[in-house]
């Protein structure tokens, strides 16, 4: 089994989900975390299907080098941002996983919450 960088308060009403070796860019990764971090998880998931539709945008904040500017990004107080279609599918991936580990738990999904998200290279 393998470790996770912070271990929950309370093990019986959280759920984790985990990826290893996933082949998308880090840098588009972190940012669209970053961008769901301390949202519900149904929210989350709306917000990620959003991106890949470009309805919202993933604001870029810390990798922002070159990243165009666009009107979408106001929402977020920035002018940079980017709409990262295979990062997004990967995380999109990765709530579904947590969801279904919820459920198996007996916790109500409606109430789910995104404590924490880390990107590693």
């Amino acid at each position: 089994m393998g470790r996770y960088a912070i271990e929950p308060e309370n093990a019986t009403k959280s759920a984790k989900a985990r990826g290893t070796n996933l082949r998308v860019h880090f840098k588009n990764t972190r940012e669209t975390a970053q961008a769901i971090k301390k949202m519900p998880l149904n929210r989350a998931k709306a917000y990620l299907k959003n991106v890949i539709n470009k309805k919202e945008i993933v604001p870029f904040r810390r990798f922002m080098g070159g990243v165009g500017r666009h009107a979408q990004a106001k929402v977020h107080g920035t002018a940079q941002g980017r709409w990262p279609l295979k990062s997004a599918e990967f995380l999109l991936h990765m709530l579904k996983n947590a969801e279904s580990n919820a459920e198996y738990k007996g916790l109500d999904a409606d109430h789910l919450v995104i404590d924490h998200i880390q990107v590693n290279r």
